[in-house]
């Protein structure tokens, strides 16, 4: 249950410290480039490690598919920390809006981050039909919702000019929209 709170507030915070970050525009991954990048590889690194363990508690608890999805979520936030991500939107400062061609770590944490968005999305999917119907349509909107507003962040990410500037904020709904999921499954299975 941890995992969401822990991560989100901690890349709130790192955020409205650097003065050149404009999260509105810039996405949380960024936060892991200059000096003070230890700060967001090592949120990355506990929320995948709390989120791993989550998914071998869900492994009990079942089904077996949803536990297998939410730890390859969690080994893709592991991913995204070890591999710190490319500049992108011209930060850090001095850094062009996006590079001529991706870095292999760059590639990786991209691969990574991908990789356990779908599976987050997937996860949705499969744990919306182990509890009520209630619970069955909020977990099919929220697949739907992180999927979609994820894609669009990465449009905005890619310089879309339509959307550049609020790639960022999009990106933190997004997140917002999974970590609360995940926060509210963990809820519904803890024993009485």
């Amino acid at each position: 249950m941890a995992a969401g709170p822990l991560f989100t507030v901690a890349y709130l915070l790192e955020g409205a410290g650097r003065t050149d970050y404009k999260s509105a525009r810039h996405p949380v991954s960024s936060l892991a480039l200059g000096r003070a990048g230890w700060t967001q590889t090592l949120n990355f690194l506990v929320a995948g490690l709390l989120t791993l363990a989550f998914a071998v508690g869900l492994w009990r608890a079942g089904p077996p598919w949803g536990a297998l999805l939410i730890g390859i979520w969690a080994v893709g936030l592991l991913g995204a920390g070890t591999f710190r991500t490319d500049p992108v939107g011209g930060y850090p400062v001095g850094t062009p809006d996006q590079l001529r061609r991706p870095s292999r770590t760059g590639s990786l944490h991209d691969l990574f981050s991908f990789a356990g968005f779908l599976a987050l999305a997937a996860a949705c999917l499969v744990f919306a039909w182990s509890n009520s119907p209630g619970w069955a349509l909020y977990s099919i909107a929220s697949s739907v919702l992180f999927a979609a507003t994820m894609a669009l962040a990465g449009t905005a990410f890619g310089q879309h000019q339509r959307w550049v500037d609020r790639g960022g904020l999009i990106q933190r709904l997004s997140l917002t929209i999974g970590w609360t999921w995940q926060t509210l499954l963990a809820v519904s299975v803890l024993p009485a």
